[in-house]
């Protein structure tokens, strides 16, 4: 830890990489089950040790959970994903745009407004309700930024022979699905223990691009901001939320609880704010079931925040019209959801969008503490996101465009 000149300590960016597990060596994870891969837990705060190295012929060994080591005869020049904006994030912010072979990421909201150009006008390999090994041909990536136990968990028909087939003629596989941890299949291949977080797999993405001076800029970045955070929130009262899922359904009077406690990218913002759940008055059963307006009444969150919905255009973008028309109507014309406090004050507002990497947490962070702590970083405007005024920006846009262009 270092002194600022307030002689507060500031924390350092080491301090705020919440490294989140182990890695092991070796190869895939075996023990797949076939449930659908929707939830979350925490882990244990262990130190990931370096096991990477760099070889006199230019190949690069990198190991992290869990695909164990993997080698690299030379950087990889192409790169594809889908389903997993953050780790396309992640190697955007590495500046590795002009390689990205991923369709429709859905946080080029960000990316327009860094300037940065990103071609994202490429077919799903998610073809016909399975992943389509021939697109995995024709895309021809040198990289593939998925989890390979995933996609044998999305799609049954894939088994590690697969996979070893696509590594084998086409790239490796380099990724972890760690944006929720509480799958039944994490559990078994000790994902909870394991799992590295959103900042650590980026710095492991960075060895594998060889650009450890982006990363290190970005590290800074980051720390700076929760510095902000923790300046601006000095004494505060912690905000509450109730934090539903995108796939709430009001006009029916379905909402799915989210749990901000959960462990993985996905509740990185709130979790960096101090927020309080609102759900946690309930029992622990609530998260990841349903629940109905009497029971949110029960709880009556002051605001209630819908998890993705900031992205909810096909065009990635926030569409306000189409948000208050699915959400927020629907609860003001129900006899039992217009008593909610949150929906009496207007407080029902569009979440973060869970797959972020170091670029769109930046941008989302910057949202949540506008959406629950509007005093400290102002209210949020709907109609101008991603814009914020300069004296609520949490962060400099020209410094961050400038370490993803090279200009550090």
């Amino acid at each position: 830890m270092s002194d600022d000149s307030s002689g507060h300590e500031t924390p350092t960016r080491r301090d705020y990489m919440k490294y989140g597990g182990t890695v092991i060596g070796g190869g895939l994870l075996a023990g797949c089950t076939g449930d659908s891969p929707e939830t979350d837990t925490s882990t244990d705060e262990t130190t990931i040790e370096e096991a990477d190295t760099s070889t006199e012929d230019g190949s690069n060994t990198v190991e992290m959970f869990p695909v164990g080591e993997v080698e690299f005869e030379e950087v990889p020049e192409t790169w594809t994903s889908t389903s997993n904006d953050a780790w396309a994030d992640m190697a955007i912010a590495l500046g590795q745009a002009d390689g990205c072979r991923t369709p429709g990421a859905r946080t080029q909201i960000y990316y327009d407004a860094l300037g940065i150009e990103v071609d994202t006008d490429w077919p799903w390999l998610w073809q016909d309700g399975g992943y389509s090994k021939e697109m995995f041909y024709e895309r021809d990536a040198d990289l593939h930024l998925l989890d390979p136990n995933l996609v044998m968990q999305w799609d049954s028909n894939w088994n590690e022979s697969d996979i070893e087939e696509i590594e084998s003629n086409v790239g490796p596989f380099f990724c972890c699905y760690n944006r929720r941890v509480t799958n039944e299949w994490q559990k078994e291949l000790d994902y909870p223990e394991r799992v590295p977080s959103m900042l650590e797999a980026f710095e492991k993405l960075g060895e594998v691009f060889e650009e450890e001076e982006r990363v290190e800029g970005f590290l800074d970045v980051h720390a700076e901001m929760q510095a902000e955070l923790d300046d601006r929130l000095n004494g505060v009262e912690p905000a509450t939320v109730g934090l539903i899922n995108g796939g709430s359904e009001p006009a029916k009077g379905k909402f799915y609880p989210l749990n901000i406690s959960d462990s993985g990218y996905e509740m990185k913002t709130y979790q960096d704010l101090g927020v309080e759940d609102e759900f946690a008055k309930l029992d622990d059963g609530v998260y990841g079931g349903t629940i109905d307006y009497e029971k949110l009444l029960e709880v009556d969150p002051g605001v209630i925040v819908v998890q993705w919905e900031i992205i909810n255009t096909d065009a990635n973008h926030f569409d306000p019209e189409a948000f208050d028309e699915q959400f927020v109507a629907p609860m003001e014309e129900d006899p039992v959801g217009s008593q909610l406090t949150a929906v009496q004050q207007g407080n029902v507002y569009p979440g973060p969008y869970p797959e972020q990497g170091p670029i769109a947490n930046l941008f989302q962070t910057e949202l949540t503490g506008q959406l629950l702590y509007p005093e400290q970083f102002g209210e949020f405007d709907p109609q101008a996101y991603p814009e914020v005024p300069e004296e609520y920006q949490l962060f400099d846009r020209q410094r961050v465009a400038d370490i993803i262009n090279g200009d550090i």
